[in-house]
């Protein structure tokens, strides 16, 4: 079967493919898929958890109010679907963030504000606004993301302009800001900014995030060599020498991810500030570790993982 038709199947078979279009073009239906993705079939009132709930309607028509809100018969609360996740108190109609949710979680290396700017009409700050929070809404909790077991690999890059002046090192030495990823072969990858490569970061992330009876598989770089006698086995590959792979010893499929990782800041986004690049590097996680899904459950996880989550303007004097 060709890629085509394998495509064109996976599509017709997802049902939220065939729901997020209308989604994206109808405020009405937009909430009601919001509301479908993150309730199901039994809303629950955010404040107080009680299902006892209803939909407010209009007392001259008898539609649903043009806020869409309800109302929780247990603490007497009113609140939309919005309300604890990271488009609560934002004015944008919710079929773009649909739109902004779909195209942040299909793209394979990440979508521009500018692009969701051109597609839905929103300003380009109201587009920033949104991916930023999406970007945050994609971040794992630090809490349940559980430790990379079996063969992981263990590489950093550096991500930056390039060298002022030609010959120069671009990469370690310079004053690039590191990212470190961690990659269990056939399982999800845990990515990161760091502060700066040294013995004692390196170790306590690959300690952090990896589990003791794994296998690890790193680069010559000599400041892995003490963390990698904790575990099972270390292997390291000499790219120095040329070496890049030594029977199963390698760290191509790391490498493999930042590649991905540049070609989104490089081709899509252009320029990237350090202060920001963590959640960009968040985004490339989060499309990894989902990547068997098909794409509507790929920004239903997204959708599901905003709530609980908040991000807010940092007002000057706080």
């Amino acid at each position: 079967m060709s890629k085509q038709k394998v495509q064109n199947r996976s599509t017709k078979n997802d049902p939220v493919i065939q729901e997020l279009p209308l989604a994206c073009a109808e405020e009405k239906t937009a909430v009601e898929f919001m509301e479908k993705q993150r309730w199901g079939e039994y809303p629950a009132c955010p404040n107080c958890g009680d299902m006892d709930v209803y939909q407010m309607v209009d007392s001259k028509t008898g539609e649903r109010q043009a806020n869409y809100r309800w109302r929780c018969r247990g603490c007497k609360s009113q609140f939309t679907v919005r309300i604890g996740t990271v488009f609560e108190d934002s004015r944008i109609p919710l079929r773009h963030w649909c739109f902004a949710f779909w195209r942040a979680s299909t793209s394979k290396k990440g979508v521009s504000a500018l692009e969701i700017h051109r597609q839905t009409g929103v300003s380009y700050k109201s587009a920033l606004f949104m991916l930023h929070r999406i970007r945050y809404a994609m971040a794992p909790e630090t809490a349940t993301r559980g430790p990379l077991h079996g063969t992981v690999e263990v590489d950093e890059t550096y991500i930056g302009g390039k060298p002022r002046y030609p010959g120069r090192k671009c990469g370690r030495g310079t004053p690039k800001q590191p990212v470190m990823a961690l990659v269990e072969r056939g399982g999800d990858v845990h990515a990161m900014t760091i502060a700066n490569v040294s013995a004692k970061t390196l170790s306590s992330t690959v300690l952090k995030h990896v589990h003791y009876s794994a296998r690890l598989m790193t680069d010559e770089l000599p400041l892995y060599k003490r963390v990698g006698k904790t575990y099972t086995d270390h292997q390291a590959v000499k790219h120095g020498d040329k070496e890049y792979v030594r029977g199963d010893a390698h760290v191509n499929t790391a490498e493999s991810f930042f590649a991905l990782l540049k070609r989104g800041l490089n081709g899509i986004y252009h320029s990237v500030s350090r202060k920001h690049l963590h959640r960009y590097v968040a985004h490339a996680e989060f499309l990894y570790n989902h990547r068997e899904l098909e794409d509507g459950e790929r920004a239903v996880a997204a959708i599901r993982a905003a709530e609980g989550k908040r991000l807010l303007y940092k007002w000057p004097g706080r």
